[in-house]
Formats: C-alpha cells, structure tokens, sequence
C-alpha cells in the first residue's frame, strides 16, 4: 500500500505532462508548421503587394498560410525524379555525347546561349537539311536551364528523326516576358542565318513550349503575325521569321493570363509566383494573353498564323486544362487550324518528364500526339 502512494504522486506528474504535451505538439503540428513554411516561401519568393505593413497582415491571414503550405508541400512529390535528375546531369557532363549535341552555342540579343541536338541516325554535317524542332522549356517564367531537358531533346531528335534546338531565354528578373519573346524569335532567325551549318531547313521550323514555355511559343507567332514593333525587328524580317514556323506545339500551357491569376490566388501563391512580375503588373495580362490577343489580329494576319497542336492532361493541378481548351476554342473561332489532345490521368511535370525516356508510363502517348501535330506541317514526315 505504501509502495503505491509512492508511485501516485509520479503517475500524476506523468498525466499531466501527457496532458500539455499533446495540445503543445498539435498547435505546432498545426499553426507552427503551417506558419514557418509559408512566412519562409514568401520571404524567399515575395511579399504580398501591398503598402506598408499590410503585405505582413495579408501575409498572415489564415487562408493564404495554409494555401501556400499546401502548394509547397504538393512540391515534395518532385522527389519522385530524383533518378531522373542524376540521369539528366550525368548525361550532360558525359564528353562521349558530344557527337549526337553541340553545346554553348551563342544567339540573339540578350546574350543567351542554346544546345543542338542531332539525330543519332545522322551522320552529322553535311547530311541533307531537315525540318528542326526548337524546344522551349516551363518554370513560371522565372526558373529553368536547357541542359535539364538534355534526355527530352535527344529523345525527341531520336523519334523524330529531326534536330532539335534548346535554347536559353531571359528568365526572370534578368528579363520580361517581351524580352522573353524575343528571345524565341532570335533563336528562330539564328535557325534560319546560321542553321544550315547543321542541316536545318530554315523554312522549316516547329515550335514546342511546355507551360510558360508553350505561353511564350503561342506569343511569338502571334506577335510575329500582328508585326508588333515590341519584338525589336524589322517587319519584312519579322515575316521571314514566321514563314519558317511551321507549327506551334503546346504543352500545358497558360494562355489566359488573368484567369491563371486568379486560379493561382485561389491557391495562395499569385504572390510568390514569378507570373505577374515578369508580365510587368496586372494591366499586361490581356495584352500577354494568346487567348485574347488572337481576337485582336485581323484576317489577313490570323491567315499568316500556323497551325498549333495543343496538348493537355487532366490532373494537372498546375494549370488547369480549361486553359487549353479556351485557347482552342479561341483559335478555332479565329479560323486558326487548331489540333486538341486531352489526355486522361496525365499531369503538369508528366508532360516533360515522361518524354526524357522511352519506359516512362506516358511516354508513346505524349509522343504519338507530338508526331501527329509535326507530321501534318512538317515537309518530311
């Protein structure tokens, strides 16, 4: 009896600790944790937009905290290409391919640099001239290099038996989204002044951008077609660089966009998001929009565009497929030739990801919708 109102007083001492410490590490599990990732990705990624203090009240409200925790956390699932990121960087560094990509090619402007990758089955130089492929690269505007997509490029060259160009552009803060678009007109005009060194066809050039690489591809043609004096180049120039684009591919492209911004303030991230800042502010979003900047050209100028290929998948949290399928209605009332193809359990990454090797699940489904867009435009199928 004694020996038990010893051991009381301890097991008392023991609930109660129990008792405090289950309420301590669930308002960690469930404020603390929430609170220190998002005020972190905001103070990496920016503020809210507002005057004084407020950017720190906005940037505390309940709804964004936890938005954004959940945005960031849904990031952990990149871990899944780890693989593939060692992959990518061994193949890049390996000097023995060197034969099958000339690197560090220099172009353009703003001092960018790009990657040619040729066909495996081509003997190099001095081959006949082939249609090309420039392949535009994602990252919200604002992140992204071109030797990440060196498996992509050779894959594709592979398959489709065609060069494939990767160029660098002017991401976010070293550029705008205007510079950006330049960006992809000189790599278009160095394909056509310097492109039969490596047997490209210079009248004969397919874009493919996957998410703002697929925006800034849809805003180059359709730029080049109104012969906008933002591109920087002489219009007879300018209708020389859109004969030679054959075709626009998309992939999981934001081309709307204001309402992309209002999905991504859905999410808690329109803040932290490189999107408006390199569109210069909200009062460029429709002028950046190749949904509603197409309803701006007159006839004779939607007649010069070529025709786009548009590729989506429907669990792309990302960006949302109601982008593509507004922007095919768009061109489709436009009279522009407008191929759509929506494919079910694909998501946003998918798209890229599974194109960098032939035994990824999506693989041959992706490509087969690249080879139909490519082969309706291209001179050699």
């Amino acid at each position: 009896m004694a020996c038990t109102d010893c051991l009381r007083p301890t097991l008392q001492r023991m609930l109660l600790k129990f008792h405090v410490c289950i309420p301590i590490a669930a308002g960690s599990l469930l404020v603390g944790v929430p609170y220190s990732i998002s005020l972190l990705a905001q103070w990496l990624y920016g503020w809210p937009n507002k005057p004084g203090f407020r950017k720190y009240t906005e940037a505390l409200k309940p709804r964004r905290i936890y938005c954004l925790t959940v945005a960031v956390l849904e990031m952990v699932k990149y871990l899944q290409y780890g693989k593939l990121y060692i992959q990518w960087k061994s193949w890049y560094r390996n000097s023995a391919n060197s034969k099958y990509c000339v690197k560090d090619i220099h172009f353009g402007r703003h001092g960018n640099k790009l990657d040619l990758y040729y066909c495996p089955h081509v003997d190099g130089p001095g081959s006949a001239l082939s249609p090309a492929v420039i392949f535009v690269y994602g990252g919200a505007w604002g992140s992204g290099e071109r030797s990440t997509y060196c498996l992509l490029a050779m894959q594709m060259a592979k398959e489709l038996n065609k060069p494939v160009i990767c160029p660098d552009y002017s991401i976010y803060p070293k550029g705008n989204v205007m510079e950006m678009v330049q960006d992809i007109a000189d790599c278009i005009l160095w394909s056509r002044e310097t492109g039969h060194t490596f047997n490209i066809d210079k009248r004969n050039i397919v874009l493919i951008g996957h998410s703002a690489g697929a925006h800034l591809c849809a805003l180059t043609a359709l730029f080049l077609a109104a012969e906008s004096e933002e591109m920087g180049i002489e219009l007879s120039k300018q209708r020389d660089i859109l004969t030679s684009v054959k075709g626009v591919v998309g992939l999981s492209g934001v081309y709307h966009i204001m309402n992309h911004y209002q999905y991504e303030t859905w999410r808690g991230v329109e803040y932290v998001s490189t999107m408006h800042k390199a569109m210069g502010g909200i009062e460029n979003f429709e002028h950046y929009s190749p949904t509603l900047f197409v309803k701006t050209l007159t006839e004779d100028k939607l007649a010069k565009l070529p025709p786009f290929t548009l590729i989506h998948g429907t669990k792309d949290t990302i960006v949302p497929v109601e982008s593509t399928l507004q922007f095919s209605e768009a061109l489709t009332a436009a009279a522009v030739k407008a191929s759509l193809f929506i494919l079910p359990h694909v998501g946003h990454t998918e798209l890229v990801t599974d194109l960098m090797g032939s035994n990824r699940r999506y693989y041959h489904t992706i490509l087969g919708c690249i080879k139909q867009g490519i082969n309706k435009v291209t001179a050699h199928g």
